[in-house]
């Protein structure tokens, strides 16, 4: 047997050709099954990273399908507590398990060495817990009130939400020398963020219209206040403030996308 045959054989060939960046996100960021994938490295997801807005586009579409089952057998808030369920399930609480670290740290008013013990701990503290409670009962509420513009915002949301998490990266420090922070942030290029901008903008502008634009406004400062905020207290961010970055901006996009009164950039 050749060589190049016994290679073949223990190499995982990877079907996704130069679409791999986008399953190494959905990979990273999801429990969506991703076949056709060679084991992930430590090089492939900082590649990936440009392509987490699609990858939120792409949990959003399972997301509408979820909630157009769900509304059809139930009412509006049984699809919205069910979409805000599956959510978190999709992504394996990934980013409500840095949004609770994130709180249980940065509310503590210790020292920034303390509060960065504090987010590496695996225990849930109070103000992490009514943090993982504020987002999902906001979440839910927000898709319950929605009416027929729920699709939209289950689209949307996801995709701003993992924008904000990209930009974060791009403009703030890493707080710890190492850490998944260190590692994100000294890998992403202005060029990566760039990408990721671009294709947020294209999906908002495509699904949201105007009101899509104050989605992403508002998305970005509340995301630019909080890393502020968060560099200020820790030295920077890591993971956990990443993934409360997303939390966040999803909620902010869903209240934005959801919201009753008339929003517009121009008058009429």
């Amino acid at each position: 047997m050749s060589s190049e045959h016994t290679t073949s054989q223990h190499t995982p060939r990877n079907w996704w050709g130069p679409l791999r960046p986008i399953g190494e996100a959905l990979r990273f960021l999801t429990v969506i099954p991703v076949p056709g994938l060679p084991p992930a490295t430590a090089e492939a997801i900082p590649r990936a990273i440009p392509y987490f807005p699609i990858a939120g586009l792409i949990l959003g579409a399972l997301l509408a399908i979820i909630g157009w089952v769900a509304g059809s057998l139930w009412n509006e808030t049984v699809r919205a507590v069910a979409l805000a369920v599956a959510w978190g399930i999709l992504t394996a609480g990934m980013h409500l398990d840095g949004l609770s670290d994130t709180f249980d740290g940065v509310m503590s008013w210790r020292s920034r060495e303390r509060k960065l013990e504090i987010m590496r701990d695996s225990r849930m503290g109070v103000m992490g817990a009514l943090a993982l409670a504020a987002v999902l009962g906001l979440k839910a509420a927000f898709l319950a009130a929605a009416g027929d513009g729920w699709v939209r915002a289950v689209l949307l949301a996801p995709v701003l939400g993992r924008w904000a998490a990209v930009y974060g990266m791009m403009r703030f420090p890493p707080a710890r020398e190492g850490g998944l922070g260190r590692t994100f942030q000294s890998q992403l290029r202005t060029g990566d963020f760039l990408i990721a901008s671009g294709m947020t903008l294209i999906l908002v502008l495509a699904v949201g219209g105007e009101r899509g634009l104050i989605a992403l406004a508002l998305v970005w400062l509340t995301t630019h206040i909080l890393g502020r905020w968060w560099t200020r207290d820790l030295g920077g961010l890591t993971g956990d403030t990443y993934g409360a970055l997303c939390e966040i901006g999803e909620v902010v996009a869903l209240a934005t996308l959801t919201a009753s009164i008339p929003l517009r950039l121009t008058s009429a």
